[in-house]
């Protein structure tokens, strides 16, 4: 019973060590098929030369319900600038993603990536889940999750990657 207590809890321990995502900051950003939704690219390689918020969510993420509007705010304030904001959506439904649209609407763009392929590619683990991609197609941070009092925090990470050529 005590060898099996302890499994269990080095098992625990493994998956909270495990990191949060597949990818590590320099890396270059895996790419992706950015599918039928309003994305200025088929895929995310078409975007080089410019920043990139890459946002993985959920209808039934609260938190996603929170991010939209800053993402929204972000995408007016920095587009000019060289900032692209992509939402891909994991639901399995299409109607579940146009149903919260209806009611938190997007300025920015979108892909709906059902199977979850582009998620897999990430190591996605929760939602929302963010990457954000220099210029050069790297990967500069990633964050999961979505709290009003990491708004500015995140909003300096885009102008400090804004302002480095």
């Amino acid at each position: 019973m005590r060898a099996l207590r302890f499994a269990a809890g080095l098992g625990l321990c493994l998956v909270l060590a495990a990191p949060a995502f597949a990818i590590d900051a320099g890396q270059p950003a895996p790419d992706i098929d950015l599918p039928a939704g309003s994305a200025p690219a088929a895929r995310l390689s078409g975007l080089k030369g410019k920043l990139v918020y890459l946002d993985f969510w959920a209808s039934w993420c609260g938190p996603c319900r929170q991010s939209f509007p800053w993402m929204n705010e972000m995408q007016r304030k920095y587009g000019a600038q060289g900032l692209q904001v992509i939402a891909v959506n994991l639901d399995a439904k299409r109607a579940d993603a146009d149903a919260f649209l209806a009611q938190v609407p997007a300025q920015f763009a979108l892909a709906f990536d059902a199977a979850g392929q582009s998620a897999k590619r990430y190591g996605v683990k929760g939602m929302p889940s963010s990457v954000l991609i220099g210029r050069d197609g790297r990967v500069l941070s990633m964050h999961q999750g979505f709290r009003e009092d990491e708004r500015s925090e995140l909003e300096a990470r885009l102008a400090a990657a804004l302002a480095t050529p």
